[in-house]
């Protein structure tokens, strides 16, 4: 069964330390669904952008967090899977680029 590619990338994940990673590490940082894997990630951002390469792909799943809201009411954030993506040397995505 062939799943798309924007089903297993959600989002890009943009911040101070994924804007650093860019620019000194070619490291991309995407949210990715939370059952895929290693291989899935690396052919979807392959055929999302086809001009770059992936070397490497490293994912971490992000706990869920507790946020306290009107005093004594607490609401649960989900967790969530992160996919840190190492392109080929020259290779970028132009999205993260004037970020």
């Amino acid at each position: 069964m062939q799943i798309h590619w924007r089903e297993i990338i959600r989002r890009p994940v943009v911040t101070e330390k994924s804007s650093y990673m860019v620019d000194f590490n070619n490291q991309y940082t995407f949210v990715v669904h939370s059952r895929a894997n290693k291989m899935q990630i690396k052919q979807a951002v392959e055929l999302a952008y086809p001009e770059v390469s992936v070397e490497k792909v490293r994912v971490a799943n992000m706990p869920a967090k507790r946020a306290r809201r009107f005093r004594r009411v607490t609401q649960r954030k989900a967790g969530w899977k992160k996919a840190v993506v190492t392109l080929a040397p020259g290779d970028t995505i132009p999205l993260f680029e004037g970020v």
